[in-house]
């Protein structure tokens, strides 16, 4: 995501970082004019020209858990199908910021990607082949609500789901029993908890919003919680004005916990967030429990612990921000019946718990999985998804891509600035976005 304030678009040369967001829409007309940029995700020979049995996959998580991770679970197919599988792993803001053109390119066969909106979009362009053919045989493994989120506008699935992870309030738990803190149960009694630790000497919310995407997360939480997740899935999709009250009481809440979160977040990536509260100077982080990918000293991991964002209103309980992350099938893979077969690989419980081995802060989606070695934070966190009606995606997923990219990220950079955020001015660039699909 990006990691600067301004209003223009996006560019593939801005430094994003974990989940970077593509420049907009635009880019699916231009892919001849980025073909240069695309020269080093080119997917190869067509498949005429591939060698029997093989196949291709373009990896965006490149940070070095993740990047393990993926490696292991295409080893643990290859062992299993005596396929060859040729990786292309490259920074992910190179495959996520040039997507539309990427897709349009020579793309790998299999692609890490996410559920969501921008799934749903690149689906409905027909840049992504469907898999029906796959959930016909892993489908029985993911419940309704993994089963719902792999679908395309057109009701065809387009998606794999790999992992999924909570975001919620992350917290050292000797920490919290050495001061004698409690968990908050509503927006008062964090607003209470967060006085309290501020005049301990804490920074009472580790934030870190250079990358531009983390402050999505806090949001996010608060539309849901204040409006429902109706209404929040609703307005990232622009069916909902943001020029009324509603979102005007959401930045009011947020303004509350403006003196509260750490000044100095507009210039820390979301790891040094991270180690302001493994180090005790935060008190603490709402934030994914990918957290746990920067926590290197076994005796912190354990000692971590979350809660979910306290109720606001009543209605806004029932939602948890989970992301799906998984896999999709370029057009070009659609005819590659190896690749379909490693997709639905990636579908089965052996694929996941492949990828878990390398990386245990995320959580197994498919129901034949091993969770026995599951940490006591992955349980709470599993528990909490499961307990959930609703699960959200992010608001770089649930929305336009161009909406999070070039109109949230900078709105909300310039509020956490000066607590000041023009409504009018999002809506007007929104309506002018949705209006051009």
């Amino acid at each position: 995501m990006a990691p600067h304030p301004s209003t223009p678009p996006v560019t593939s040369e801005a430094r994003l970082s974990r989940r970077a967001l593509l420049r907009g829409v635009g880019g699916i007309g231009a892919a001849a004019a980025a073909a240069p940029l695309l020269a080093a995700c080119s997917g190869g020979p067509a498949p005429a020209a591939q060698a029997a049995h093989a196949t291709s996959l373009g990896s965006g998580l490149s940070d070095p858990v993740p990047r393990a991770a993926v490696q292991a679970m295409v080893d643990a197919y290859k062992t299993k199908s005596g396929a060859t599988v040729r990786m292309n792993v490259m920074p992910r803001a190179q495959l996520v910021d040039n997507i539309s053109s990427y897709l349009q390119s020579n793309p790998e066969d299999v692609i890490t990607w996410f559920a969501g909106y921008r799934m749903r979009y690149y689906a409905a362009k027909g840049l992504l082949a469907p898999v029906d053919d796959v959930w016909e045989k892993i489908g029985g493994n993911f419940s309704e609500g993994l089963t719902k989120a792999s679908e395309g506008e057109d009701g065809r699935k387009y998606f794999v789901p790999n992992y999924n992870y909570p975001w919620g309030f992350f917290y050292r738990k000797s920490l919290w029993q050495e001061r004698g803190y409690e968990i908050p149960g509503t927006f008062d009694a964090l607003l209470a908890l967060c006085a309290r630790m501020k005049k301990d000497g804490l920074i009472p919310i580790a934030f870190a919003d250079k990358d531009g995407w983390p402050a999505m997360g806090t949001f996010d939480y608060l539309n849901m919680r204040t409006n429902g997740y109706r209404f929040h899935i609703d307005l990232c999709a622009h069916r909902e004005s943001w020029d009324q009250q509603k979102v005007k009481d959401v930045f009011d809440k947020w303004r509350a916990l403006l003196p509260y979160q750490d000044k100095a977040a507009l210039g820390a990536t979301w790891q040094e967030g991270a180690r302001t509260l493994t180090s005790k100077k935060s008190g603490m982080y709402l934030i994914g429990s990918f957290i746990v990918q920067d926590v290197t000293d076994k005796d912190i991991a354990a000692d971590l612990d979350f809660f979910p964002f306290p109720a606001i209103a009543v209605e806004g309980t029932d939602a948890i921000e989970a992301p799906i992350d998984g896999f999709v099938l370029s057009k070009r893979g659609g005819s590659n019946a190896t690749a379909k077969d490693m997709l639905a690989f990636f579908g089965t419980g052996a694929g996941q718990d492949a990828y878990a081995s390398k990386d245990p802060s995320n959580l197994q989606t498919a129901k034949d999985a091993d969770t026995s070695a599951f940490s006591e934070l992955n349980r709470k966190g599993a528990a909490a998804i499961a307990g959930a009606k609703y699960i959200s995606q992010f608001f770089d997923r649930d929305a336009l891509p161009a909406m999070a990219s070039n109109v949230m990220i900078p709105a909300l950079q310039g509020f956490l600035k000066d607590g000041t955020v023009d409504t009018r001015a999002i809506e007007a660039q929104a309506a002018s976005l949705y209006s051009a699909q």
